[in-house]
């Protein structure tokens, strides 16, 4: 198959470009004039300009496109600046997206486009499925936006799949990277109640689960992509303090997290959701790594 791909510099991104090249796939990565072409990365870097949405020639004939480009929600305080940049990086680059692929002739056959479990909001305790509905905070508010753009591609005759991802476990980088010190330090503990729901999954996960509803015609809209046992805060702290041979015994108080971070804070740390995935257990996929424990294990592995 022939893929394009955005965000691939990016934690998932690069992750799932190389295991792409490696089953001998054709990837061109769609990069942006401002970003960095990554020597580590590989495949074919065809120019994409996310403002007038126009793409490089060697896009065409492409089978599918990845789309996960977008800043990071967690890279600063979200001033109405800041909120301003991460609405764009999402909301207006998969609009000008979609439309540069409708200039390809033909278009893709399917869109797999990020989004997150932040798009239903603090829900407490409810478990949550594809057909919940959306939050009402600005990460829900954010991917209903997002969502909706991806959507429009539909009306080219394209599949479209909605990728609501959870937190991504990896060693070298997204939040588990930065826990990895202070925990290691013994300085880790649960945010505030530590009560908050977390959907997570490992890198590893990621990726097969992105493959694998780029193969399966049947998955479209919104797919929830979490391993399936979320966990609340307080039983994550202790089993990744287990991991580490650690004790995590330094709670950070909900007053402190929201002074340092103001409406991050309480829409990042403090809420969650409690999201299972219920469209890949009805299409069959089988977990890499479904209980936190053994994903840790695996994610920890010096090998």
């Amino acid at each position: 198959m022939k893929i394009l791909v955005t965000g691939s510099s990016g934690l998932i991104g690069a992750a799932l470009v190389s295991d792409l090249l490696r089953d001998g796939e054709t990837v061109c990565r769609l990069m942006r004039p401002e970003s960095a072409a990554s020597p580590t990365v590989g495949g074919i870097a065809v120019p994409w300009n996310s403002t007038t949405g126009e793409i490089g020639k060697a896009a065409s004939g492409a089978d599918a496109i990845i789309h996960l480009a977008g800043e990071s929600l967690v890279n600063g305080r979200w001033s109405a600046e800041r909120k301003a940049l991460l609405r764009s990086s999402r909301v207006e680059t998969t609009r000008k997206l979609v439309e540069g692929l409708a200039r390809l002739t033909p278009p893709p056959k399917a869109l797999l486009s990020a989004s997150a479990v932040g798009y239903y909001g603090n829900c407490g305790d409810e478990t949550l499925t594809e057909e919940s509905k959306t939050g009402h905070d600005f990460p829900a508010r954010l991917a209903e936006e997002w969502e909706a753009e991806a959507a429009k591609a539909e009306s080219l005759g394209m599949r479209v799949v909605r990728l609501r991802i959870g937190v991504v476990l990896a060693k070298h980088g997204g939040a588990l990277r930065k826990m990895l010190l202070p925990f290691r330090l013994g300085l880790g503990g649960r945010l505030g109640s530590g009560r908050q729901w977390m959907s997570w999954l490992t890198l590893a996960e990621a990726v097969s689960i992105i493959r694998f509803a780029l193969a399966n015609d049947g998955v479209r809209g919104a797919l929830n992509v979490v391993a399936p046992q979320p966990v609340r805060n307080a039983e994550f702290t202790r089993e990744l303090a287990r991991a580490l041979h650690r004790p995590a015994i330094l709670p950070a108080p909900a007053f402190a997290l929201r002074l340092a971070m103001g409406e991050m804070a309480e829409a990042i740390l403090l809420a969650g959701q409690r999201v299972l995935p219920q469209k890949l257990e009805k299409f069959g996929y089988r977990f890499l790594h479904p209980d936190l424990a053994s994903a840790l294990a695996a994610v920890l592995s010096p090998i």
